[in-house]
């Protein structure tokens, strides 16, 4: 939750609230925020609950790891639900898990039958539904509003949840001094119920596909590939992730700062967390003006500093003020890190694939988070608090300087929607939806002097059709005719074929147009269509399935 903010030189500071305009954009931010609001009360009252019933300091930091791997589990079956089915039906059966969940929990401390494993337990359960729910609402985001409004939504979701935290741990401190655990988690379970309506209520059009839905195997393996092919994305989750690793001994341990070197409580945790959640929110709020004087690897180098800062000043201080003062430094470089990596995942992917780009994301960086927790936790048991932050403020160090590997790179613009124009060739066999497997030949005749331009084209050529579903490609030159050049490649079914063509981008046309424009025939590159036949041995009479794929 908030992980997520803008990039480019400046895409969102003109229209930084344009998208509330939008009524169901609109409708779904306020329920989030308040669903936000209850979240950051049941941190506040699970953690504090950890920690006066457990002795373990690893138990305290896996309150923030059974948050998180969740995301790490479910997010990329999450993603391939939210590309595949309506995106609202995910986003409402997760925020029913969330409800159930939390109100379970709710009745068991209030019987008095929460034990840390059980409390652990119903956390992970509701992050389930927050694992569900939320690449199917960050990919809503393009639906819902227009393109050039992508970037300033998904920076309000940040902002927003971000506003929230300056009131929400202290007010969750507060009700849980006041009126006791089993109020601020009731209070949890009611807030969760408000998106839960707002998102049955709402409704906005989304564009269907003609063609089939994916089997969620092919989904998966189509959004893992598609992400592996992405140089942006690959450097975004790479940050991301040691970012995450690096800097959650902040948030994880920060129960046992305030417990063991300040001496407070839980109105002094959620003062803290206030704090946090202050920095993060100026940082929002001013986000557009550090892209325009800073590039956004500048911005993610000052945004480990700050957070190494942070995670020294808690080590070494015993002042309430001074802690809220490094948390504020923290928060800003937390919400600012997360900005260069969370819209850069969202603008480098179609909307065909954006619900898997971002589950797989997520999983990444809440695996790191999750993993942070549990190491951040076991030195801080195993050698001492001291030692766990300060280990993590040299880590977060060690990420800055990891952007010589994965430099994050500028981005003003959305990847380009699929046309989702193709003409369906005519064939001469009656294909059924799974035939296959099919083999698509293009013959290409290419004189020597463009044989190198030729080549650096089909680089390209061979990057796009792999990334929009073809297996297999090759690029073949003919021995007897040198000049006579044949890409290869193949889909599993015919339907399959379709739906590679149906993603193709105007850019991805413009390719093509300039290596016909290399091609030295007459006619344009023609295009073969083949079935591949079994030649094993021939199927019995009564099990005829001609053409079809095994897959």
């Amino acid at each position: 939750m908030g992980k997520v903010a803008g990039t480019g030189p400046d895409p969102i500071s003109p229209t930084t609230f344009a998208p509330l305009r939008n009524p169901a954009f609109r409708s779904i931010w306020l329920a989030t925020q308040v669903s936000s609001l209850g979240w950051l009360i049941q941190t506040v009252a699970i953690s504090w609950l950890m920690a006066t019933i457990s002795t373990s300091d690893l138990m305290v930091a896996l309150v923030q790891a059974s948050s998180n791997l969740p995301a790490f589990i479910l997010s990329v079956f999450a993603g391939a639900l939210a590309d595949n089915f309506s995106r609202r039906r995910v986003m409402f059966a997760g925020r029913c898990i969330m409800a159930i969940a939390s109100a379970m929990l709710t009745a068991s401390v209030a019987l008095g039958l929460a034990d840390p494993w059980m409390i652990l337990g119903f956390s992970f359960l509701i992050a389930c539904g927050g694992a569900l729910n939320d690449p199917a609402w960050q990919a809503s985001v393009g639906d819902i509003v227009e393109r050039r409004d992508v970037p300033a939504a998904v920076t309000l979701l940040a902002v927003g949840f971000n506003t929230v935290r300056t009131v929400g741990p202290a007010l969750g401190g507060i009700v849980v001094a006041s009126f006791g655990l089993v109020t601020a988690l009731a209070v949890t379970t009611l807030s969760y119920l408000v998106p839960l309506v707002t998102i049955w209520r709402c409704k906005w059009k989304v564009r269907s596909s003609p063609l089939p839905r994916e089997p969620m195997r092919t989904a998966i393996y189509d959004g893992v590939r598609f992400t592996a092919m992405s140089s942006e994305i690959k450097a975004a989750i790479a940050r991301g992730t040691l970012f995450g690793l690096a800097s959650i001994a902040i948030l994880a341990l920060l129960p046992l700062v305030v417990r063991d070197q300040l001496g407070g409580g839980p109105v002094a945790y959620g003062t803290l967390m206030a704090g946090f959640g202050t920095g993060a929110v100026f940082a929002g709020v001013s986000n557009g003006i550090f892209r325009r004087r800073l590039s956004q690897e500048r911005l993610m180098t000052l945004a480990c500093v700050a957070c190494a800062a942070c995670s020294l000043a808690l080590a070494l201080t015993s002042s309430l003020a001074v802690a809220a003062i490094a948390l504020a430094l923290g928060g800003a470089g937390w919400l600012t890190a997360w900005s260069g990596v969370s819209v850069s995942v969202q603008l480098a992917s179609p909307r065909w694939v954006v619900g898997r780009t971002i589950s797989i994301y997520y999983a990444l960086i809440d695996g790191g988070i999750a993993a942070g927790s549990w190491v951040w936790g076991t030195v801080a048991q195993d050698y001492s608090l001291i030692v766990a932050l300060e280990g993590s403020a040299a880590a977060l160090l060690l990420v800055a300087a990891a952007g010589f590997l994965f430099p994050l790179r500028e981005r003003s613009d959305s990847e380009p929607d699929p046309l989702e124009e193709f003409d369906t060739p005519a064939v001469a066999l009656d294909l059924k939806p799974r035939s296959g497997p099919i083999v698509v030949k293009i013959e290409y005749l290419i004189h020597e002097k463009n044989v190198e331009a030729f080549l650096g084209l089909m680089r390209e050529r061979r990057r796009v059709q792999s990334r929009v579903g073809a297996r297999h490609w090759t690029l073949q030159r003919n021995l007897q005719k040198p000049s006579h050049w044949t890409e290869t490649f193949r889909t599993p079914t015919w339907t399959d074929y379709l739906r590679l063509n149906h993603r193709l981008t105007t850019s991805d046309k413009e390719l093509d147009e300039r290596i016909s424009r290399l091609h030295g025939g007459e006619l344009r590159p023609q295009i073969a269509l083949l079935i591949e036949r079994p030649t094993g041995p021939a199927r019995k009479p009564e099990q005829p399935v001609p053409y079809l794929s095994r897959h």
